[in-house]
């Protein structure tokens, strides 16, 4: 049996630990800084809990040895010290930061490694960056490549049109950090919440605007191929000008506690999302100008008689199908590993990364042994 220590015990390393558990491949050794959260995970064979100050580095290098890898599902600014414990430990590094400054820095800490740093698991970044790469080889010369992403409720009921699904410090980070792009040709900063734009999916209209993050390290791997490169989230429209109230005329970006404190007060979480991934690529194939798109939704469902949002199942599938690839052998096992780089088809065949299928693929996986069977939504 594989020892993997996961740390973070919220909804996604939940997820994170049931899917790992249900396998029968790995153990489980839970860490998280606060008693009260990790007594909220019910006790199973095959996990251990240990509460623990994740921020001492040395103290959480000496519990993550002996493991053969650490997963972070923890806030994004305490990213580097979980890298830099791993690196101590010498345990192979993923997790699911949409931070790019900690990106960086993980990727500073990866260079005189023996072991695998995969930043960027989850869905975005991670999965888009697979689906986006994947498409961009299908064509001769690259002009443009458009990545768009949401987590949304299925039934909005608030002025925001919006309801918690996920991390609340990585929705205010990614609102509030710079993005990155390519435009003409050069990698630039764009600022965030800007560049709106709408468009329709199954008869439904979305917004969808810059927020940092989500394009990985894809704008590094196409800098010299693509002419415009770009990454948006996707919201129902009305949502990006009420955040900009917030967060720029009464300077909330300034004061991202006192924000937190009243989204998480005011702002509902849910577990009844969709997940919504479109990506368009655009370039020349056979001297022909051409667009190839891809678009999926993903819904929340119930796995072993709990209902998990959209957002917990795309975020942990992402993560373990790294996890899995990583521990056979399918992905190199030291320094810095793109997300990029792990084919789409290999992502999508693994046990974990059929989350992801749509809707003709899961009814086609559906009648193959030993597939989770993804319903479809309610």
């Amino acid at each position: 049996m594989t020892q993997i220590a996961l740390v973070g015990g919220g909804k996604i390393g939940e997820m994170i630990c049931s899917l790992l558990l249900d396998s029968g491949d790995y153990d489980v050794s839970l860490i998280d800084t606060s008693q009260k959260q990790l007594d909220k995970i019910p006790d199973r064979p095959r996990l251990s809990k240990c509460c623990l100050d994740v921020s001492d580095v040395a103290a959480l290098s000496r519990t993550l040895a002996g493991h053969f890898a650490v997963l972070s599902a923890c806030p994004y600014y305490l990213t580097v010290n979980i890298a830099r414990a791993a690196a101590r430990a010498n345990v192979h590094y993923l997790d699911l930061t949409e931070d790019i400054a900690s990106t960086r820095s993980v990727k500073e800490i990866s260079e005189n490694a023996d072991t695998a740093f995969i930043p960027q698991c989850g869905l975005a970044p991670g999965f888009i960056s697979i689906v986006a790469y994947d498409i961009a080889q299908h064509f001769d010369a690259l002009d443009t490549v458009s990545m768009r992403v949401g987590a949304l409720p299925e039934y909005p009921t608030n002025s925001l049109t919006y309801n918690l699904t996920w991390s609340t410090d990585g929705v205010i980070n990614e609102y509030c950090e710079p993005c990155i792009a390519i435009v003409n040709g050069e990698i630039t900063e764009v600022p965030p919440l800007e560049q709106r734009e709408e468009f329709s999916l199954d008869g439904m209209t979305y917004e969808s605007f810059n927020t940092s993050g989500g394009l990985g390290t894809l704008s590094e791997t196409l800098r010299d191929e693509v002419r415009n490169l770009s990454y948006q989230t996707i919201r129902y429209p009305g949502h990006r000008d009420i955040m900009k109230t917030l967060l720029h005329d009464l300077r909330l970006a300034d004061r991202r506690e006192v924000l937190k404190d009243v989204l998480e007060h005011a702002v509902p979480a849910t577990f009844q999302d969709v997940v919504l991934i479109f990506v368009t690529v655009s370039g020349t194939r056979d001297e022909r100008f051409l667009q190839e798109s891809y678009a999926n939704k993903i819904y929340s469902r119930e796995i072993n008689g709990q209902l998990c949002s959209a957002i917990q199942i795309t975020t942990a599938a992402g993560i373990c199908t790294m996890l899995d690839l990583l521990h056979t052998g399918k992905i190199p096992t030291s320094g810095f590993i793109k997300q990029e780089e792990v084919a789409l088809s290999d992502f999508l065949a693994n046990r974990f990364g059929r989350y992801y299928r749509q809707k003709t693929e899961q009814n086609k996986a559906a009648q193959e042994p030993g597939v989770y069977e993804q319903p479809s939504p309610s």
